[in-house]
């Protein structure tokens, strides 16, 4: 907060379940949080009812005619929300002098350019958005320091090590006495199922999480398991890890969100009900802790707590992600977020099955293989030049 004032907060994907859950949050406390702005894809009429409800300043959609069915319905609503559209819109709002801080939960690459211009702009940003540092990490945190904004975690297993890190680490892991960086993974709906049935997986069952509420890419990536690895590349920005101090457990109850491994032997665990909900108000609360809505955690409920190695055969993406962090190259990280996204959209359409996920991306990789980019301009060229890569591959695959 700013003094007395309300901080004030800009949500990038606020229809989405980060973005739902963000408001949530919000609602509960009215006299800390403003709402600036919020953004939407494609759920104009919850926009709606969100904007009805928030009375932001500006929504941002992205289309002109998506912007006037929804001015249309909030004139007829007597909501004075002023609506805008397209990329540059979007950057807009998250860069603007009235916001204090920006929750960046777009899904995808889309969500890189806004979280950046907040960045630029010196803003608190609570990343909730994966890709923006699995494409671009090394520029989005040099951006970050360069211009003293302030980046908060809000992924559940990147929250949590943040929590069980030292209050004042300050990038150093080796001084800070970590050994290592522990993130913790359900294993998904098929931790169980036979190898020889994954061909036969369907996008309805592969959407069907266990224990998360999320959206469809990402229940895809958690049931491929890719949305580990790219956590894993993720981890290696946010706190400076390198790909040995980073560590992947199964931990199918969810109850502990991520741990760190001190080298006198300790380690600390962050536990919570697995509602995300917990991380987003440890982050808008800071320093202070808030009421999140989530229930406390019930030991005496728990059957137990169980963890196993992954598998890599049986989740090859994890693997693929792996030996991108390994390579230490920073584009390959691009090339696989890029031909992953395009992979499970193809899945999620029924044009290939579950087993592919991991080939399109494998190929990708094998195909830009030593391509090299650093700027912004490099970065979504090779972004624009895999996902025509992984498209092909596709096409192929449906012609057969």
């Amino acid at each position: 907060m700013n003094g007395c004032n309300p901080t004030s907060i800009t949500i990038l994907g606020a229809t989405g379940s980060i973005g739902l859950s963000t408001l949530d949050v919000i609602a509960r406390h009215p006299e800390r949080f403003t709402v600036f702005a919020l953004t939407a894809y494609q759920q104009i009429d919850r926009l709606a009812e969100l904007c009805i409800r928030f009375q932001p300043v500006y929504a941002v959609v992205a289309s002109a005619t998506q912007a006037s069915v929804l001015q249309v319905q909030l004139q007829a609503a007597a909501v004075a929300t002023e609506v805008l559209f397209g990329e540059q819109a979007l950057c807009d709002v998250a860069q603007a002098s009235e916001t204090d801080a920006v929750m960046a939960a777009i899904v995808g690459a889309a969500g890189l350019k806004p979280a950046l211009a907040a960045a630029k702009a010196g803003k608190i940003i609570y990343l909730a958005n994966k890709e923006t540092l699995v494409v671009a990490g090394a520029l989005f945190m040099q951006t970050v320091q360069q211009n003293g904004a302030r980046l908060l975690p809000v992924d559940s297993e990147h929250n949590a090590i943040f929590q069980a890190l030292p209050a004042d680490y300050q990038g150093d892991l080796k001084q800070a006495g970590v050994a290592s960086l522990i993130l913790t993974a359900s294993g998904g709906p098929f931790l169980h199922t036979a190898l020889a049935d994954f061909a036969a997986i369907t996008p309805e069952a592969a959407i069907r999480h266990p224990n998360w509420q999320m959206g469809r890419k990402i229940s895809v990536d958690s049931a491929s398991m890719m949305n580990k690895g790219l956590e894993l590349i993720e981890a290696r920005w946010l706190f400076n890890a390198t790909a040995k101090q980073l560590e992947v457990v199964i931990h199918p109850q969810s109850v502990i969100h991520s741990m760190v491994r001190y080298i006198d032997g300790s380690v600390l665990a962050q536990m919570g009900e697995p509602d995300m909900r917990i991380p987003i108000a440890h982050c808008l609360g800071l320093p202070a802790r808030i009421e999140s809505g989530v229930k406390q955690l019930d030991f005496t409920r728990l059957s137990g707590l169980n963890f196993l190695a992954p598998d890599l055969v049986r989740f090859p993406c994890l693997k693929l992600a792996y030996d991108v962090l390994h390579s230490g190259h920073a584009a390959s990280s691009c090339i696989l977020n890029a031909a992953n996204e395009i992979a499970v959209d193809a899945f999620l359409n029924g044009l290939i099955r579950f087993t592919d996920l991991a080939s399109v991306s494998d190929s990708c990789l094998q195909h830009f293989s030593g391509q090299s980019a650093s700027s912004i301009e490099e970065l979504l060229l090779l972004d624009a030049q895999v996902r025509s890569i992984a498209r092909t591959w596709v096409a192929s695959r449906a012609a057969t």
